[in-house]
């Protein structure tokens, strides 16, 4: 996978995660409300960074789709924490992705954005999976 594809795709995965903290946010119970809009902020700071480079490589960032389609049906709190850990371990797999297609300053940087995506998921879950980002990998 290019260096190019590879951003494209996690700036796509931005994009879902956005929007599923939407989703999140409108279900969360009040004791995580700070943790997912914290969560929601930096989804959408990672977002802005990959538009760049995305740009820097010579490409046109992908835009966000009106909708995305949900691994589940979010009904109550106990589902939007679920919800916020799968969209986590998401982001987190294309993260893996984008460290395996580029070098430099762009794997430092999305080694550190699996970190975050990782740290969360384990946040959410209350446990942590042995390799981040490789969770449904074969």
């Amino acid at each position: 996978m290019s260096a190019l594809d590879a951003t494209q795709a996690a700036l796509a995965a931005e994009h879902a995660a956005v929007y599923g903290y939407g989703v999140v946010g409108g279900r969360i119970g009040t004791e995580r409300r700070a943790e997912a809009t914290a969560a929601y902020e930096a989804h959408r700071a990672r977002r802005e960074v990959l538009r760049r480079a995305v740009r820097d490589l010579g490409g046109a960032p992908a835009a966000a789709a009106a909708a995305y389609a949900l691994p589940f049906r979010v009904t109550d709190p106990a589902g939007a924490v679920r919800l916020a850990a799968v969209l986590e371990d998401r982001v987190a797999g294309v993260y893996s992705d984008l460290v395996r297609a580029t070098e430099g300053p762009a794997r430092r940087e999305a080694a550190a954005a699996l970190k975050e995506a990782a740290v969360r998921a384990v946040r959410w879950r209350g446990g942590d999976v042995t390799f981040p980002g490789l969770a449904e990998r074969a």
